[in-house]
């Protein structure tokens, strides 16, 4: 059997599946993964400079006509130590309400965490958005939550957790169709767990693949991306026709910068461990800062004369 799959970091391989080749395969194409994600990574470099208007310029047209979609973690909050212990700025849950009022419902979170952590940090605010890196969609305001991504099989994730336990400082994060593994405390083990999943992994060879992240590992179902999920949204009647603009700081993030400039749109790096300082925002501040402004200009931009 063969399908394509789209690549949590923006490349589209065919994978070619079976148990006698699971190992060979995987491996061949997780190294074509990794060049293909540095080259994208170059590439967001290339374009950001020489064709992307920024931060600053996107604020002087016309704000109304845009679509926005934000990362979580490293983009609008300061990365922490755990998953539990991030902490949502004064003012930040106010201030993306203003710009969802502003963009007429047009402002989304693209995020791999699942919505409904995104829901008690964001609370009393439920927007729409997709979890777990397009694993999870609600394309509605306060709405339920869907998963389009199938669950992990139950047996690898109860082996992930019982073999983190056993690695101080490892902590792993089941999140339903996605499973994330945590080693910023433990930033000397990366080499060992990134050996361990990958040896688990080859008796799981469908549709499963590692992810490298912000000090972590994600095992996620192949298929989903924050990319397809920005073009889900993009065709709901909020944000069709608008302009999208991505705000992300981690490989993740990379096919939805693609997505935002395919549909015409822009892709904003934020600073990090994996985009440096060449980046167009220098940290969850100046997003915030950015996002005040942009608030700002939405509520003070002329209205169109009704004909």
């Amino acid at each position: 059997m063969r399908w394509k799959v789209a690549w949590p970091q923006g490349a589209i391989f065919s994978y070619a599946s079976g148990a006698s080749r699971a190992m060979g395969d995987r491996q061949h194409l997780e190294e074509r993964m990794a060049k293909a994600a540095t080259d994208l990574r170059m590439d967001e470099v290339r374009l950001a400079k020489s064709s992307d208007p920024t931060p600053g310029d996107l604020l002087a047209g016309d704000v109304r006509n845009y679509a926005l979609f934000l990362d979580c973690d490293g983009t609008l909050l300061d990365i922490a130590p755990t998953p539990n212990e991030v902490v949502v700025p004064a003012k930040l849950v106010e201030t993306l309400v203003r710009i969802y009022k502003g963009l007429g419902g047009a402002l989304a979170i693209l995020t791999g965490r699942q919505l409904a952590e995104i829901d008690t940090l964001m609370k009393p605010a439920m927007f729409v958005g997709s979890g777990v890196h397009g694993g999870e969609l609600r394309t509605t305001t306060g709405g339920a939550i869907a998963r389009v991504a199938t669950s992990l099989p139950a047996s690898l994730v109860e082996e992930v957790i019982r073999r983190a336990q056993k690695l101080p400082g490892i902590i792993a994060e089941p999140k339903g169709p996605g499973l994330a593994v945590h080693y910023r405390l433990a930033p000397h083990l990366k080499d060992a767990l990134e050996a361990e999943l990958r040896g688990l992994l080859t008796q799981y060879p469908e549709g499963l693949v590692l992810c490298h992240g912000r000090k972590l590992f994600e095992i996620i179902p192949a298929g989903h991306s924050k990319g397809t999920a920005l073009e889900t949204i993009l065709a709901l009647p909020e944000f069709a026709g608008r302009r999208p603009i991505m705000i992300g700081d981690d490989m993740g993030d990379i096919p939805a910068f693609a997505a935002a400039r395919h549909h015409g749109g822009v892709g904003l790096r934020v600073a990090g461990e994996q985009f440096g300082t060449d980046v167009e925002l220098e940290s969850p501040q100046r997003v915030f800062a950015w996002l005040t402004r942009f608030a700002e200009q939405l509520e003070t931009a002329p209205r169109p004369r009704s004909s």
